[in-house]
């Protein structure tokens, strides 16, 4: 069954946290680093996430107004 877009940003910021509090109680300084990249990659995911879902929203608006104006009847300007 295929995810919600909501269901898969949601997940990515809990994986962007759990690498963010691991990052935080970690002292090895390369695991650190590697755990706030992780979160960053995460971060980077959702956000795209989020983009791809707004253009979606705006390509269907834009569709369905364009359908609007050429389903109505010519005005008498015309």
């Amino acid at each position: 069954m295929l995810k919600k877009v909501a269901d898969e940003i949601a997940d990515c910021y809990r994986h962007a946290a759990d690498c963010r509090e691991k990052a935080d109680k970690t002292s090895d300084p390369e695991m650190k680093r590697d755990l706030l990249a992780l979160e960053r990659s995460w971060l980077f995911l959702a956000s795209s996430y989020e983009l791809s879902e707004r253009l979606s929203d705006f390509t269907k608006e834009a569709d369905r107004r364009k359908n609007d104006l050429s389903a109505s009847p010519p005005s008498e300007d015309d």
